[in-house]
């Protein structure tokens, strides 16, 4: 419960969206987790398996924040084994073009190699 009261605190958002979007998909497993997501429902295990590098703690503290402000719904079924599913919602659909036009402008960044000519 101390983890719902410490982040209630921290849930208003700025008001500038450029900083509301860095808040809300702050560090790089935030949007890695999106770009996932973006290929359809899954289970906490299968983003973990697809995020090699990520803790549990990272996921599970990033999957509550995007459920928190509505952009991951969480689905739990009540199957033997339980099982869990998380999608992204409308509003977090909304982040594929976003994270297309960062993809497409990524790859015209150069690499940082330097061609040296005689």
């Amino acid at each position: 419960m101390g983890y719902h009261r410490k982040m209630s605190a921290e849930s208003r958002l700025p008001e500038c969206g450029v900083a509301r979007f860095i808040t809300l998909l702050d560090g790089p497993w935030a949007t890695l987790i999106v770009r996932e997501l973006l290929h359809g429902p899954h289970r906490f295990t299968q983003l973990r398996d697809a995020l090699p590098g990520i803790s549990p703690h990272t996921l599970t503290s990033r999957l509550r924040q995007f459920e928190r402000h509505g952009i991951v719904s969480r689905t739990a079924y009540g199957e033997i084994p339980p099982r869990v599913e998380y999608r992204l919602t409308p509003l977090g659909e909304g982040l594929r073009a976003v994270l297309d036009t960062m993809a497409a402008w990524a790859v015209t960044v150069p690499d940082g190699q330097t061609t040296e000519t005689a």
